[in-house]
């Protein structure tokens, strides 16, 4: 029972300290930090670059010799051919066993396994590179859903006030109308505008729901749930100038994005490649070498020798005589196969050399392809540099005219807020009728609605300048 309620207890509690995270407000950082830990195509690219770092060190080990060791037992029944003797054996089984241990290096071949490594290398680095630039793009499109939320959530507040400074119209001009100050038309008026900015109120949050589901999708959030962002401090926006120029910017980010990088290194892949092609046209020079021996079951070892005689011929004459011949007839015995494998064992080392003649044009046909290779990537690198230019112009021109909207819009919107309290004022003595002050109240909200989007324009639009420049992605 103890235990149940111990169980129990610490259930609540971590159910408390889950919902207590889950309402956690989320900051910027802490939004990338977690896109980059979830998303799947960043651990897909990942495991690309666990080939290219295996390809590399393959690469390197194919400098080292081979190493092959083989043996094999055979069994052969009639006429066969012992391997240890060379004699034929007749209608008898013969047991052999072979044993061998080979090696081979490559000294020269233009420098072919050289270049391999040199051209996984610059693999290796581009896919590295190409994975922070993936990185890269997840984080600016976690910084542009973020502030896609505060920027519905501003919206949201200003038609909140909006409704809010109507619903205090409707009241009065309903007691007028009651006390028949006013004519009925007028609250229907109002009431009318009223029902014009509820709605608008509430495409405002469907929009801010949306930019929350764009961006828990970003982060692979399983649903929105409670989650919220932090709203940054934006007070000192508009204050600071742009003194950065496009060049600089530019030469900033050549030192800076993978891109750039990427594009180089794959360029160097490429020349590698063409080094690799020109190679197969040189010689070819090796070294192996190979240690064998074996045994058979039906050699046996020699351990002495017993003169023997034996009948050559007769002598001539009335009495011929048989003539011998001594000669010495070797002793045998079993041949142990440890001995066997001693006595035959045999070592071979040879140096030798390939040169390519005619290979059917394809020496050729591979060199003129990575020469192709070559000048693609060369056209590759240069299109990666000139959209890079463009994007940071394109990107500074925007952040220029987004702060001189914001400028302009601020000292527009101070001036419209006065004009309407004046028209506001007037309203509620009888001097305006409705329709003049809603047209100064709409103008009012529109210019504020203006005044947002070149804030956040500008604050998005300079961050991307900061970000080319090698600047960590902040609010």
């Amino acid at each position: 029972m103890k235990i149940k309620i111990l169980t129990s207890i610490l259930l609540i509690i971590l159910f408390q300290t889950n919902i207590s995270f889950s309402q956690e407000s989320w900051s910027l950082e802490r939004c990338i930090t977690y896109a980059l830990d979830k998303n799947i195509t960043i651990k897909q690219m990942d495991l690309y670059r666990q080939g290219y770092e295996a390809n590399k060190l393959q690469s390197i080990l194919n400098l080292l010799p081979t190493l092959n060791a083989s043996g094999a037992y055979s069994a052969s029944y009639g006429r066969a051919l012992d391997q240890t003797t060379y004699q034929f054996t007749s209608n008898q089984k013969v047991g052999s066993l072979n044993a061998s241990l080979s090696s081979n290096l490559v000294v020269f071949n233009g420098l072919q396994k050289i270049n391999t490594i040199r051209q996984n290398e610059y693999n290796l680095l581009a896919g590295l590179k190409d994975l922070e630039k993936l990185r890269n793009d997840i984080s600016l499109n976690v910084a542009a859903g973020y502030l896609q939320i505060l920027f519905n959530q501003e919206l949201v507040q200003i038609a909140k006030n909006q409704v809010g400074v109507t619903q205090l119209q409707v009241d009065r001009t309903g007691k007028l109308v009651e006390a028949g100050s006013l004519p009925n038309g007028n609250l229907l008026e109002i009431q009318s505008q009223q029902a014009s900015e509820e709605l608008q109120l509430i495409n405002y949050q469907n929009s801010l729901d949306i930019s929350y589901l764009t961006l828990s999708q970003i982060l692979e959030l399983d649903s929105v749930g409670t989650f919220k962002i932090q709203i940054p401090d934006f007070s000192k926006v508009g204050e600071e100038d742009i003194l950065t120029s496009v060049n600089q910017i530019y030469q900033d980010a050549l030192l800076n994005l993978p891109q750039v990088k990427s594009s180089e290194y794959k360029l160097k892949s490429a020349e590698m490649g063409l080094a690799i092609s020109r190679g197969a046209s040189s010689p070819r020079i090796f070294l192996s070498g190979s240690y064998g021996s074996g045994y058979s079951d039906i050699r046996k070892q020699t351990t002495g020798l017993v003169p023997t005689e034996e009948a050559i011929g007769y002598t001539k004459g009335a009495s011929p005589e048989t003539v011998y011949a001594t000669y010495p007839v070797p002793t045998l015995a079993e041949y142990p196969l440890k001995m066997q494998m001693k006595d035959n064992a045999s070592t071979t080392i040879t140096v030798g050399a390939s040169i390519p003649i005619f290979n059917g044009w394809m020496i050729r046909t591979n060199i003129s392809n990575s020469r192709i290779n070559v000048l693609n990537s060369k056209y590759t690198l240069d299109i990666t540099k000139k959209n890079l230019y463009k994007d940071i112009q394109q990107a500074f021109a925007d952040a220029i005219a987004a702060l001189k909207k914001y400028r302009s819009t601020e000292k527009a919107l101070a001036a419209i807020n006065q004009s309407y309290k004046y028209t506001e004022q007037k309203f509620e003595v009888g001097l305006v009728n409705t329709v003049d002050y809603y047209t100064a109240k709409n103008q009012l909200a529109k210019t504020q609605s203006d005044l947002l989007q070149a804030k956040y324009d500008y604050i998005f639009r300079s961050r991307i300048l900061d970000f080319y420049r090698g600047k960590p992605l902040k609010l």
